[in-house]
C-alpha cells in the first residue's frame, strides 16, 4: 500500500523537464503535502493504491456447462468445506443470463441469452480498488507472490463494506466465521481453473477489466476522509 507522500518519493522527473513544467509539478507538490498534513492532523486514513496483479481468471461463456465444480474446487481448497455460496467466482448466481440481466426462470430464448451461463470473477482492480479503499482496517492487501488482492483474516472485522464497495459483487462473507474473503488467485495456481472439465475458465497475464460495466448495483462506496484525495489523480 502505498500513501501519497510513498508515491510522490517513487517520482522520477524527466531531464527536459521546462522551468514552467517544473513549477506546474512544484505547486501540485505542495498542495499535495499539505492536504497530507491536514488529513493526518484529521485522522483520516492514507488512500490505498495498488500494483496491479500478475494475472486474472476470465471465462468463457459459450463453454459454461453450469457443472460448478469450479465453485466447489474454490470452496475446498480456500475454506475446507463444499459451500459454492462461499465461491470466490460465481456461476450459480447467473444461470441463464441475458441481456436481460440475471434470470430465475428455466431457460428460454431472446432476451435470457438461450442458457448463456457467465461466469463472474474478480477483476483484481489496480486503482481504485473499490474493496481496498472501503475496509477501515486495511484487511484487503497485496499478495507478496502474485499481487492478488487478499483478504487478511486476522485483520478483517466484519463490517462487510467490502461487499457493498464492489461494483461486481465479488466479495463472499462466511457467515460462521464473519470473515469477508476474495479471490486471490490460489497463490498463482487457481483450483477452478484446473478443475473446470469444459477447460471454460483461464488464466491469463493481467489487463484492466475494471471499466467494465458492474452486473450488480453500484454502491459506489468511498469513506468520507478519503474522497478529497481522488481530485489529485482524477481531477
Amino acid at each position: 500500500m502505498l500513501d501519497l507522500r510513498d508515491l510522490l518519493a517513487r517520482v522520477t522527473l524527466p531531464q527536459d523537464l521546462s522551468r514552467r513544467g517544473f513549477l506546474k509539478v512544484a505547486s501540485m507538490t505542495a498542495a499535495m503535502a499539505a492536504m497530507s498534513q491536514a488529513r493526518a492532523k484529521a485522522g483520516a486514513r492514507p488512500y490505498i493504491i495498488l500494483e496491479h496483479a500478475e494475472g486474472l481468471i476470465i471465462g468463457d461463456p459459450n463453454l459454461c456447462m453450469n457443472c460448478q465444480r469450479c465453485e466447489l474446487a474454490c470452496t475446498n481448497f480456500n475454506d475446507g468445506k463444499s459451500d459454492m455460496k462461499l465461491a470466490r467466482i460465481k456461476i450459480g448466481r447467473n444461470m441463464w443470463f441475458g441481456p436481460e440481466g440475471v434470470a430465475t426462470i428455466p431457460p428460454q430464448h431472446g432476451n435470457w441469452g438461450d442458457n448463456l451461463i457467465v461466469q463472474d470473477t474478480c477483476r483484481q482492480c489496480e486503482h481504485p480498488v473499490p474493496c481496498a479503499n472501503a475496509c477501515p482496517k486495511g484487511a484487503i492487501q497485496v499478495d507478496p507472490k502474485t499481487k492478488a488482492r487478499v483478504v487478511k483474516k486476522d485483520l478483517c472485522i466484519g463490517c462487510k463494506l467490502c461487499q457493498k464497495a464492489c461494483p461486481w459483487g465479488m466479495m463472499t462473507f462466511d457467515e460462521e466465521e464473519k470473515k469477508a474473503s476474495k479471490c486471490f488467485l490460489c497463490d498463482g495456481e487457481p483450483k477452478c481453473v484446473k478443475e473446470c472439465p469444459a477447460a471454460a475458465l483461464m488464466y491469463i497475464p493481467w489487463r484492466d477489466r475494471s471499466q467494465e460495466p458492474g452486473r450488480r448495483p453500484q454502491h459506489g462506496y468511498i469513506p468520507i476522509e478519503n474522497a478529497d484525495q481522488c481530485a489529485v489523480c482524477h481531477g
